[in-house]
């Protein structure tokens, strides 16, 4: 790998050059940790699920398909906030238009990855979507959905690349409506759920897509800068101003999760709704309180939202901070929507005997080695990216 990006990229210093030590050791150490979760993915297909993580009949969705949702949530956002200026013209978002598109394609491939292992024999569902498809299934539809997107987001980006801008902005259209569907459909797979009252309802897509813009806003400025940072490069007045932009779109959609946020809480706790009610509990003052105020409000909200506000969406250090406290809260999120959902037995209103009050769930170490190599193939992708397509420029440095 190492003697073919050498002789792609031009050598223009910063820590992709040559003979960055620097570089090379980030590479390897993130290759490593991918090759590390792939081990501990066959090993539990070896051993059996059962056996290596911790789900079980009653909580059959844990860590791996959290980090699953996290990362095609990321994807669909980044697709939607990119396509913003590259498809629908508005000029201070096209600067963006290239990371952006290459990180949608990184963020879905490492969800694929992590949900491959999350699922007891992947290749089936690939083999059947094909050969014995059931458009009746969200689930059917969520692979289909997803694989389009996909196919649409490859080949805009290698539009991009040769520089036929038109073309990328009409299959970038594709994307986007491949990207809506699909994401929305993935909130369909919880909130058609009506055993679920937690997730049962209309809400779900809805809420899916408009939180997937968040977390594109987050990833766009933080990986940019990050990008900017390991080439060594100055940052144009151009993209400074883009970057800026989609720091103000983010601070509306902090106030708009805020308040479907807000509304759900009310929802769950006017009357007491059985099934829900226990589970908004749990957030609120029980076993995941940590994780929703600390996790959820502080880090994902609220600390980005102040952020942005105090500097204005003026400070792209100050903005990148507040990204990576967003991305990190963002996860929280996602955790809690698939946990929270299932702990609450089924059949608690009948006070069965014996019966917990609420579901146990604790990751194993499959699950957390996976999930985090997950990430590790992420940042193998973000990497190699920044050196095979030069920094994915897009103006004169």
């Amino acid at each position: 790998m190492e003697s073919i990006l050498t002789k792609v990229i031009p050598q223009e210093g910063g820590l992709v050059g040559k003979e960055s030590g620097v570089y090379k050791g980030f590479l390897y150490i993130f290759m490593f940790g991918t090759l590390l979760g792939v081990a501990f993915g066959l090993h539990a297909m070896w051993i059996g699920h059962e056996h290596a993580y911790g789900v079980t009949r009653e909580v059959p969705w844990g860590l791996l398909l959290a980090a699953y949702v996290f990362f095609v949530v990321t994807s669909t956002g980044l697709c939607l906030v990119s396509s913003i200026g590259h498809v629908f013209g508005y000029e201070a978002f096209k600067p963006i238009a290239k990371r952006s598109v290459f990180l949608a394609i990184a963020t879905i491939i490492s969800g694929f990855f992590v949900i491959a292992f999350e699922i007891e024999n992947p290749w089936r569902m690939a083999i059947y979507n094909v050969i014995s498809p059931n458009p009746t299934s969200s689930i059917w539809w969520m692979g289909t959905l997803y694989g389009a997107y996909l196919f649409f987001m490859m080949v805009e980006f290698a539009l991009l690349q040769a520089g036929k801008h038109k073309l990328a902005g009409a299959l970038g259209l594709l994307g986007v409506i491949s990207g809506v569907a699909a994401h929305s459909n993935l909130g369909a797979v919880f909130g058609l759920l009506n055993a679920r009252e937690f997730w049962h309802g209309p809400y779900m897509p809805i809420y899916f897509i408009t939180s997937a813009m968040m977390s594109g806003c987050a990833t766009v400025i933080f990986f940019h800068y990050l990008g900017y940072k390991i080439n060594g490069w100055k940052m144009s007045k151009e993209l400074e101003n883009s970057l800026y932009s989609v720091a103000k779109l983010g601070a509306l959609l902090y106030v708009v999760i805020m308040f479907f946020t807000t509304w759900k809480f009310i929802s769950g706790i006017s009357g007491q709704p059985a099934g829900k009610y226990e589970a908004i509990m749990s957030l609120v003052n029980g076993p995941y309180a940590k994780n929703f105020w600390i996790g959820e409000v502080a880090l994902g909200l609220v600390i980005p939202f102040v952020i942005i506000l105090a500097v204005r969406a003026r400070n792209l250090a100050a903005l990148a901070v507040g990204s990576a406290s967003s991305i990190i809260g963002i996860f929280f999120m996602r955790y809690d929507l698939v946990i929270v959902g299932q702990i609450v037995p089924v059949f608690h209103e009948y006070n069965i005997f014996g019966a917990p009050h609420l579901l146990p769930y604790t990751p194993t170490l499959h699950e957390w080695v996976i999930t985090l190599s997950g990430f590790a193939l992420c940042a193998v992708l973000f990497m190699v990216g920044e050196r095979m397509f030069r920094g994915h420029l897009s103006e004169s440095h």
